[in-house]
Parts: C-alpha cells; sequence; structure tokens
C-alpha cells in the first residue's frame, strides 16, 4: 500500500511539503547512498542552501499552518494501521489531558518562538522534505558561540524541530546556540531517511554556523529519546566512513561531545518492549525497515563489530543521561550501551536521574524552573573550557518558572509516556 500527497519542497517556497510515494507495511526501504567531501578536509557542500529566513509573520502562519497539516495527515494514517482500539483512545486521551495541563508553558515558548527576532525557524539544510532546522541565537553577539545540534524524539512518528524550543531558548540564555533538526517521520520516511536527514542537518551546521556567529570547532551533538537513537546511528555512521576513507561532507572531529537523553540503542532490545507499550512490532519493523536492519541501525551491536573498530576510535566523548523511573525507554538501554562502548574502547559517562520519567528530564523540569541538573552538567561541560562563561554561569539568574507545581504534577502522573 502507498501513501501520496502533491506537495513539493523547493528552496524558493520552503513552506510547500514534498510527500515522497513510499511503501508502508509491505516494504522496507534500502539505506541511499552519501554524497559529501573528503576526509582530508572539510568543505562546504556545493549543493547546501544557504541561510534562509522567513521574512513576515503570514508566511510564518502559512508555514506553521501547512507543517501542521503534514503532521496531522501523517497521523491519521498511522491511526489506519494501528487501528482504534481501547488503548490507543486511552493513551490519546492522555496525552490530549498531559498537553492541556502543560498549555501555560507551552503558550509562553511558543510566543517567544514566534516573535523572538533571535529565533531562526526553517532555514532549509536539504533538498528532501522537512529539510529544515531552527536556530537560536544567544542576544550576546560578541566573539563565536558553541553549538548544539539538536534531534528531537517522537517515536520516529511524531517527531518535530520545534519540540526543542524549549531546550533552544534556555541554552541560548547561556550564550549557546542551538539547531533544532527536523526530519522525516514514519510513514514519510523510514529509519534510513531519518539518520540521512539527521546527517545532512549536522552537516549543514558543521559547514555554515559561522555565517550566525557559532564555532565550528565547538559544535556538540544531542538527541532526545528517538531522536538520541537517530543521532547516534548518524554519528557512528560518520564515523565508520571516514575510518574507510570515504568521501564525507562533515567530519566527526568537528564533534567535541556527544549527548543522549533517555534514547535506546539497540532495536533487538527494543522490539518487544516497544510491542508491549502499543508500538505494535509491525509497525515497529516498518519504521525500521525489518529486523534484517536491525544491525545497521543498533549502534550498541554496530560498534562491536571488528570491522568497526578504527570508527569506534574516533568517535568523541559520549554522555548518555537516563531517568530510572523511564518506562518508554528503560534506563538499562543507556546503561548496557556505556558498558559496551567503554569494554570497546570509547570515552563514555553515564548521568542516571533517581525517580525521573522519561518526560521529567526533558520538559517538566525545564519548566518548572529554578536550578535543573540536567541543564546546569551539559552547560558544565559545553563550557568547561572558557573561565569567562564558566564566570557569567556562577551568577546566572535562576531559570522562571512556566507551568505552575500542582500541574506539572498532574501531568506527571497522566502521562502516557
Amino acid at each position: 500500500m502507498k501513501l501520496e500527497s502533491p506537495m513539493e519542497s523547493s528552496a524558493a517556497a520552503e513552506e510547500l511539503m514534498e510527500m515522497e510515494t513510499k511503501p508502508l507495511l509491505t516494504k522496507v526501504l534500502s539505506y541511499p547512498p552519501a554524497a559529501a567531501a573528503s576526509t582530508s578536509q572539510r568543505r562546504r557542500a556545493k549543493s547546501s542552501p544557504r541561510p534562509s529566513r522567513q521574512n513576515s509573520f503570514s508566511r510564518d502562519i502559512g508555514h506553521a499552518a501547512k507543517e501542521t497539516y503534514l503532521v496531522t495527515s501523517l497521523s491519521f494514517t498511522l491511526l489506519q494501521y494501528l487501528g482504534v482500539g481501547y488503548r490507543w483512545i486511552t493513551r490519546l486521551l492522555a496525552l490530549y489531558c498531559y498537553a492541556m495541563l502543560l498549555m501555560p508553558g507551552f503558550l509562553q515558548v511558543a510566543y517567544v518562538y514566534y516573535f523572538s527576532s533571535q529565533v531562526q525557524r526553517s532555514i532549509v539544510y536539504g533538498d528532501q522534505p522537512r529539510n529544515r532546522l531552527d536556530l537560536y541565537l544567544p542576544k550576546n553577539t560578541d566573539g563565536k558561540k558553541p553549538v548544539v545540534v539538536f534531534v528531537t524524539g517522537g517515536a520516529w512518528i511524531i517527531g518535530y524541530k520545534a519540540w526543542g524550543s524549549l531546550l533552544g531558548l534556555q541554552l541560548a540564555e547561556r550564550n549557546i546556540i542551538v539547531a533544532c533538526v527536523d526530519y522525516r517521520n514514519f510513514p514519510q520516511g523510514t529509519i534510513s531517511d531519518m539518520v540521512e536527514d539527521a546527517s545532512r542537518g549536522i552537516s549543514y551546521i558543521c559547514n555554515n554556523i559561522a555565517d550566525y556567529g557559532g564555532d565550528p570547532d565547538r559544535i556538540y551533538l544531542m538527541g532526545q529519546s528517538a531522536g538520541a537513537h537517530i543521532s547516534s546511528c548518524a554519528l557512528l555512521e560518520q564515523a565508520i566512513k571516514e575510518s574507510k576513507k570515504e568521501e564525507i561532507s562533515w567530519s566527526v572531529s568537528q564533534i567535541k561531545a556527544y549527548f543522549g537523553l533517555s534514547g535506546g540503542y539497540n532495536l533487538f532490545n527494543l522490539v518487544d518492549h516497544f510491542d508491549s507499550r502499543g508500538l505494535y512490532r509491525s509497525i515497529f519493523l516498518s519504521i525500521m525497515e525489518g529486523e534484517e536492519s536491525f544491525h545497521r541501525f543498533s549502534p550498541e551491536v554496530r560498534v562491536q563489530d571488528p570491522a568497526n573498530k578504527d570508527a569506534v576510535s574516533i568517535l568523541p566523548p559520549i554522555t548518555l543521561f537516563h531517568g530510572t523511573a523511564d518506562y518508554s525507554i528503560p534506563s538499562d538501554a543507556s546503561k548496557i550501551f556505556v558498558d559496551v562502548l567503554q569494554r570497546v574502547g570509547a570515552q563514555a559517562d553515564l548521568v542516571l536521574y533517581d525517580g525521573k520519567t522519561h518526560t521529567d528530564l526533558f520538559l517538566q523540569d525545564p519548566l518548572r524552573g529554578g536550578k535543573d541538573d540536567l541543564f546546569d552538567q551539559l552547560v558544565a561541560v559545553i563550557h568547561a573550557n572558557d573561565k569567562e562563561a564558566l564566570e557569567q554561569d556562577a551568577v546566572a539568574p535562576p531559570r522562571r518558572r512556566l507551568v505552575p507545581e500542582i500541574l506539572l504534577k498532574l501531568a506527571g502522573n497522566i502521562s502516557p509516556f
């Protein structure tokens, strides 16, 4: 069965979306060949789009409306395959209530997202549907800033660049540029498309971030949930290409560190777990292009392959963060991956947060304001060799509360994640 849409993407009218005709549940896709530049020299990709900024609020609204239509249409298409059973009805109702409880914070973030001149939305980084990213820029424009490339989560189905707006705005307050990369979701794309998109987004930042005041030698890669899986796949794939002297458009050496938040890194261990939580095995296999692709898209498995020893040796320092009360992706996923990385000689650390759920670290805690251990640890690593930045961090005002505590607790209790 195939899904088609008439919308096409173009640099001149970046609001229009192209929906590729793709097999959904009965066929898998092959991983497309990558294009790039040499390993010995980083160079700007010839086809990289120039920096692009929407110039009017009406155009912003039109773009948001069309992307909302895209996400909605994909969601309804997916529901045709999931079926409308009791489990999904209850989860959708829980998700709706969860979002309503946190709406006071979401509305404040959305206002800044659409009206702040520090947010540059929907910069085109490639020629595929949803090849766009948002940039969150600090007010202080003096000197080159460190950069975080962030790949959002969303169960490989509802990921969207705006999900990273809270993190982007808060890190920008500490003079850190954040690039939130959008990518094709299922059923518009499958895992190879997602990894390819993430890699293209990283490439754009590596080759163009200097134009926005960023330091191309201080780039950090981060992913959350499904985004942690996708970004780790992209990083390892790039390291393998680089170790084999293949042509590339960005270098692993440009990534100072990798941060994985609440991610899963071994598909063999996750397929049955997700099936029990409602992401049914048939859907998961379609997203991941069949069980025969599990090895390729399981970084935990792939780093243990002796053929990838040289690739492992050039990986940047890796830190994985996970809550011990995470039932969407158990914290063992990060524990085991760190153990494997350390065993094969990579530099890897694990930070566990006792009693934290899948959404606590990424949503409830940041919306709560005040002190946030995860945020402070990220900033400390990024500013580790910048004495002036560390001094400014020490006197930075506490982050503002965006949602009353009672609503946060209720949202935590009703969260479907």
